[in-house]
């Protein structure tokens, strides 16, 4: 299938188009372009252009380009432009204008990325969904997703991260939503935002200002700054949660070894749904996934039933159960990999659902968690404060990874206090050690920590099973 020709791409962005070409897709690494793509040659952490030679080689069908690198063959496919950046959100704003599909977009401090898979599996079975990859929220990845969407999408699901105040009203102009959803705030980028928590709020409620006319602001009222979101969404704003009075209100929840069952009040009437997940975080986000689903026309009766079946992506609560005697099945440990990212949201959160958990004979909980980073000039002091959360009093052992969780270590009474290692991969080589048959374990930190190292070694003690059970 075309997504881009050369006149379109080049109308698209003022550039000039070399060649008669046609792209199937887009790219912006080499390591996973496939034939046919149109390589973007951003500069980042390297200047694309330096794998340009390389892209095309591999079967590019064109490169976006602001200067012909060195090794091009004078009749390549490309498309030159005065500046990639730019050019790449020109494609977006020209896919975001032909396309007739309805666009939500998503933000928030915690689960962003859940909420955004959760959201494609419920609209799947009914419509053709156009979803971000992996994490692709910031400046170039919202406008790779959106240049990336076919014409006939009926659905694109669009996600929408920050790390300093000022980047999410440019991006959100970019994506035009037709409903936009604030799943939560909290304690994240704290060194980027003077006022913080607040701060923060407000930058994630600039998601509705790019709402097209008629558009649906969801926001998330449960919070101590909901406030602040509900001024910004406006009176005709939707709100989900737990409290009184939300439009989309949770009325009952009940968790089991199979996920949760969820009773929600909405202005349909009463909606009954589940999820193969466990943990009332994602009982909360599935609720706004079904009022985000709900404003942009989709049936509802269809994206609860599909819920049923999502489960947690690797890295974000994924459940994994290792065994380590195939001759004794039951004979295994529990494992809760949430090692893609950390804050003090998030952690209590992972905290709360461990200490929910039941482990089975001589079992304990167990959690392994690594560094919360960007939360300003009170970090030590977060990670320290971890010690009094309350769902710590139901928790075994609790093993800390990085310097700055030494000050949750030290807060810690003495038969809770796990090890203490400078990093992931000193932890990991002691996993035999530090769990056991019928553990229940939880490991958590930012992405920087590599915790997902811990989360290897454990499964490969015995043989791991579970939808998510390989990284």
């Amino acid at each position: 299938m075309t997504l881009w020709t050369a006149q379109d791409a080049a109308t698209a962005t003022g550039g000039e188009a070399r060649g008669d070409w046609a792209v199937s897709g887009l790219s912006i690494d080499t390591r996973t372009l496939e034939p046919g793509d149109l390589f973007i040659a951003l500069k980042a952490a390297r200047d694309g252009h330096d794998f340009v030679v390389d892209a095309l080689g591999k079967g590019a069908g064109a490169a976006l380009v602001s200067r012909v690198p060195e090794g091009v063959d004078d009749d390549a496919p490309l498309l030159v432009v005065a500046d990639v950046q730019a050019a790449l959100e020109d494609l977006a704003r020209a896919a975001r204008a032909r396309t007739s599909a309805k666009v939500i977009a998503i933000t928030g401090s915690v689960g962003k990325t859940s909420t955004k898979d959760m959201m494609t599996h419920a609209l799947r079975p009914q419509a053709k969904v156009h979803a971000a990859e992996k994490s692709y929220n910031n400046h170039w990845g919202v406008p790779l997703t959106l240049a990336r969407m076919p014409r006939d999408a009926d659905y694109a699901v669009i996600e929408i991260g920050m790390n300093h105040p000022g980047e999410i009203a440019p991006l959100s102009a970019l994506a035009r939503p037709h409903v936009a959803v604030v799943t939560t705030v909290g304690p994240v980028h704290l060194e980027a935002f003077d006022d913080g928590v607040p701060g923060i709020a407000r930058e994630k409620a600039a998601i509705f200002s790019g709402l097209i006319e008629g558009g649906v602001a969801i926001y998330n009222a449960d919070l101590e700054v909901s406030p602040i979101l509900a001024h910004i969404a406006g009176p005709d704003a939707v709100s989900f949660g737990q409290s009184d009075g939300c439009d989309w209100r949770i009325t009952a929840l009940t968790a089991s070894a199979a996920g949760i069952n969820c009773v929600a009040q909405t202005p349909e009437g009463k909606v009954l749904f589940k999820l193969a997940a466990q943990g009332v975080h994602f009982g909360t986000n599935a609720l706004s996934v079904l009022a985000a689903c709900h404003a942009a026309g989709a049936d509802l009766a269809q994206c609860t039933l599909a819920l049923g079946s999502w489960t947690p992506p690797a890295g974000r609560g994924a459940r994994i159960f290792v065994s380590l005697d195939p001759a004794h099945p039951e004979l295994g440990i529990d494992l809760i990999d949430d090692a893609y990212n950390a804050n003090p949201a998030s952690v209590g959160a992972g905290l709360a659902l461990l200490a929910a958990s039941t482990p089975g004979p001589g079992g304990r909980l167990i959690a392994i968690l690594g560094d919360m980073k960007e939360l300003g000039p009170t970090e030590t002091a977060m990670h320290a404060d971890l010690a009094r959360h309350p769902a710590m009093d139901a928790i075994d052992t609790v093993h800390c990874v990085g310097p700055l969780m030494g000050a949750l270590h030290a807060e810690l009474p003495g038969d809770q206090k796990g090890q203490h290692t400078p990093d992931a991969a000193t932890l990991a080589g002691q996993a035999h050690h530090i769990v056991g048959p019928h553990d229940i374990v939880l490991v958590k930190g930012s992405l920087s920590m590599n915790m997902a190292l811990l989360v290897d070694a454990i499964a490969e003690l015995g043989h791991s099973e579970g939808t998510n059970s390989k990284r």
